[in-house]
């Protein structure tokens, strides 16, 4: 009995000291290093916004730069104090907690916009460090300058990012494993420069004045949207709350427009948790979050088009994951056109364009790449139609299609998934309150950095239709 009262405690102690090593600080990286992030995702004029950095040096020097059309310096501070700190076993799901090495308060004339900070440790070309943070600066008077909000996909940078240990995905996860919970209070990774600036640049250089506004002001600081006529979603806005969502659903049902020059959009259910400061998602292990115990399934965080969510994203967007896949991605369609087919050219938005039926458009630059959104469609007279049976609104109008498929190892999970389906890109439009556009591609914005002329006249016709109408 002693004997295995001793073996018992022999146990224990090895499990605890088991599960300390598991929880041990993560090892530096190696000298020269600096890294950081700021406390906030978004911010007005007048807040302030501290970067928490640890450096391998006691001095570093930090630059400021609003990232638009042009790159504008806006703040320089050299010898910044800092110092090491340590990153924490579950930085990835929990964060750092470090101290802010250098607080600022945004002034007045920083315009609204995508703002980078670059920390440098001083040195010559063979030993000078930097790294970036990012922050948003938001109007302080949402609308007063212009008519159109630009939200960031930051939650999806989130997801992405495996600094600390993981992701929500497993391919470069540290233990091969997947996340499910990840924090903004660690270095993240931007996606920015991929889909969202490109747009900027051209939208800037064009005349165009926007706003700016992060994936959580939708569901933090809805108060804003009533302000704006016309809400861009740019590239890969890919996991979304519910607060956001309903949000934004309200906009629409209030009259506002929305356009969606994104792909795989609204996909993922997320949960904000920590006052915005992390997103838990199970994704495709829907059945290990603590929801799926109970009888309440609406916030279960998979996939809104989940038969347990009932939710598809399609009643927002239009179009949905589910009925789109990938083209030249993920081994689908690798020598696909790129482009959209124009189903139904006399719709405004092609006005101008010069497009006939059967045209196409946007492949030299590939505007239909990456990841794709579709609607069950069936087709009549050679033109499609959307059956309205995967939620997509009674109104929507199909403009114009590209083929797409999920990847057997992404969607074959899903027990509702049916073998072999070919999706599409759909290009189309509903109006229900305001009037919803949907690229259905990630890349739209690819065709505007290689100055297509039909994405930009397209582009063109729904900025200044929607972002005037009453």
């Amino acid at each position: 009995m002693r004997r295995n009262v001793i073996q018992a405690g022999c146990l224990a102690l090895g499990l605890i000291a088991w599960s300390s090593s598991l929880l041990a600080d993560q090892p530096q990286p190696n000298a020269p290093f600096v890294m950081g992030y700021a406390d906030r995702l978004s911010c007005v004029a007048g807040e302030e916004v501290a970067f928490q950095i640890s450096s391998s040096d006691e001095l570093v020097d930090v630059t400021i730069e609003r990232l638009g059309a042009e790159t504008l310096t806006v703040y320089e501070k050299q010898g910044v104090a800092c110092q090491a700190h340590p990153i924490p076993d579950r930085a990835s799901s929990d964060g750092c907690q470090w101290p802010a090495a250098l607080t600022i308060t945004i002034p007045e004339v920083w315009t609204s916009g995508y703002y980078q900070a670059t920390m440098t440790i001083a040195g010559d070309a063979a030993t000078a460090k930097q790294a970036t943070l990012y922050f948003v600066v938001r109007s302080a008077h949402p609308g007063r300058d212009t008519s159109i909000l630009l939200q960031l996909a930051t939650n999806t940078y989130n997801a992405y990012n495996n600094w600390g240990g993981h992701s929500l995905y497993s391919y470069h996860d540290r233990d091969g494993l997947q996340g499910h919970r990840v924090s903004f209070d660690r270095p993240l990774r931007s996606l920015y420069e991929s889909w969202e600036w490109p747009f900027v640049t051209w939208a800037e250089s064009n005349g165009y004045v926007l706003d700016y506004a992060v994936n959580s002001d939708l569901e933090f600081h809805p108060e804003i949207l009533e302000q704006y006529k016309l809400v861009l979603s740019v590239g890969h806005d890919e996991y979304w709350s519910s607060p956001m969502r309903d949000n934004l659903e309200q906009f629409i049902a209030n009259g506002g427009n929305v356009a969606f020059f994104s792909g795989n959009t609204c996909c993922w259910q997320v949960r904000s948790e920590d006052d915005g400061r992390a997103l838990t998602c199970w994704k495709q292990w829907y059945n290990v979050d603590p929801l799926y115990r109970t009888d309440d399934h609406k916030l279960l965080s998979t996939l809104w088009s989940h038969h347990l969510v009932e939710r598809p994203e399609n009643q927002l967007t239009g179009v949905g994951f589910l009925w789109g896949g990938y083209h030249r991605s993920h081994g689908q369609f690798m020598d696909g056109p790129g482009s959209f087919i124009v189903h139904r050219p006399d719709h405004w938005l092609f006005e101008g364009t010069d497009l006939k039926r059967d045209d196409r458009f946007g492949g030299e630059d590939t505007i239909v790449g990456y990841e794709c959104d579709g609607c069950e469609m069936e087709w009549r007279d050679g033109l499609p139609f959307p059956t309205h049976r995967d939620g997509t609104p009674e109104s929507f109008t199909i403009l114009a299609t590209c083929p797409a498929r999920w990847a057997p190892g992404d969607s074959l999970w899903y027990d509702r998934f049916p073998k072999n389906r070919v999706g599409a890109a759909v290009f189309g439009t509903y109006t229900q309150g305001g009037t919803v556009v949907t690229a259905g591609s990630t890349d739209w914005a690819h065709g505007l950095k290689g100055n297509d002329p039909a994405v930009i006249q397209i582009t063109r016709n729904l900025l200044d239709r929607l972002s005037k109408s009453e």
